[in-house]
């Protein structure tokens, strides 16, 4: 969504943003055409024109929260590595480091001219099953594109702690997952299903070993953006989570998070039917990747397990008062629902 608008409710020093620009030889003249775009976090989006090229600006809310910043220089140091590779994502332009300019790290992209599938279909898409189909393919495509990209070649050395990666990750979560004893009147682990054999299978069937590579980390289709006009992806956005460790945690995620037979799609997108099953998805991936998926349904009940957790955490926090109970309730519904999903991928192997 865009909105046009007044330069007085620009939470943006332009006149700074002008002058950095300025000072880095980027296009000059004066800003033209502001929009700020609505996304799905609390980060600051601004379109603007300048010089004959478009421009987007992305940097952290006003009120900075404490890792505002180094995520901000991370996002920027990823999609800068990623524009060598054929990758969907926003193309990189800029970035600033000085919080002194602008009160906050930030870095300027190219616009992605196309539309979020959450926010409903085109009537192109919404017409047709065989665009959508194609659109999961696509989205398939660009996640094992991802998978395939050399860290080290494009310059993510250091960017994550590979080493160790899947070993540290149930124990992580199950931990978070405790820590909501702390709330008071959390309903804790009794409506919860069976999660003591959810971890038991997680940690006896670990995968010994996986090739490093960067993963976006919350790959659905509410953090993608496709062609008006084609079925195919035209970028991942919202990159903050990215990191190095093992690619096969995306695909864990869409098999948390598309549709099946007993659950919808996370995220509402309507009309569904024509978008491949999971078990299309998973081959389709397996087409255009050269990892093993011997261990693939571990990503999934994984994925289950780690997004039902985060879910809960706002569930435990109304709970005590301190978030809306329906919300916390919608939620803990949803947590239950990847449970028993995860249960069932651990049945079928």
């Amino acid at each position: 969504m865009m909105n046009q608008a007044n330069t007085e409710t620009i939470p943006v020093d332009l006149q700074a943003l002008t002058a950095w620009m300025d000072d880095i030889g980027l296009e000059r003249g004066p800003l033209s055409n502001l929009q700020l775009l609505a996304g799905g976090t609390q980060n600051i989006l601004l379109r603007f024109d300048r010089g004959g090229r478009a421009f987007v600006l992305r940097r952290p809310p006003l009120h900075l929260r404490k890792n505002s910043n180094e995520t901000m220089k991370r996002e920027a140091r990823i999609l800068e590595a990623l524009s060598a590779t054929d990758v969907p994502h926003p193309r990189f332009i800029a970035g600033c480091d000085d919080e002194a300019v602008l009160g906050a790290c930030f870095y300027l992209m190219a616009p992605v001219e196309g539309f979020n599938p959450a926010n409903g279909l085109p009537q192109l898409h919404a017409s047709d099953p065989a665009i959508r189909a194609r659109m999961g393919y696509s989205y398939i495509e660009g996640m094992a594109a991802l998978g395939a990209v050399d860290y080290k070649a494009v310059g993510l050395e250091g960017f994550g702690k590979p080493d160790g990666f899947l070993q540290r990750q149930t124990g992580r979560w199950m931990s978070q997952l405790e820590g909501y004893a702390a709330f008071d009147e959390w309903t804790g682990f009794n409506e919860l299903p069976d999660v003591e054999r959810i971890v038991s299978w997680l940690e006896d069937n670990l995968p010994q070993d996986f090739t490093s590579g960067i993963f976006h980390g919350d790959c659905h289709l509410a953090n993608t953006m496709f062609a008006p006009d084609s079925p195919e992806l035209l970028a991942f956005v919202d990159w903050e989570l990215a990191t190095i460790g093992d690619p096969l945690i995306d695909l864990g995620w869409v098999m948390a998070t598309w549709a099946d037979e007993h659950t919808p799609v996370v995220g509402d997108i309507e009309p569904w039917d024509g978008f491949p099953t999971l078990d299309e998805l998973i081959a389709h991936y397996d087409r255009h990747s050269t990892r093993s998926l011997d261990a693939v349904a571990w990503y999934g009940v994984l994925a289950c397990f780690k997004l039902g957790t985060l879910l809960e955490g706002t569930h435990a926090r109304a709970s005590a008062g301190k978030a809306p109970k329906e919300t916390g309730d919608h939620l803990h519904a949803m947590t239950i629902s990847l449970f028993n999903r995860a249960h069932r991928l651990i049945a079928k192997n």
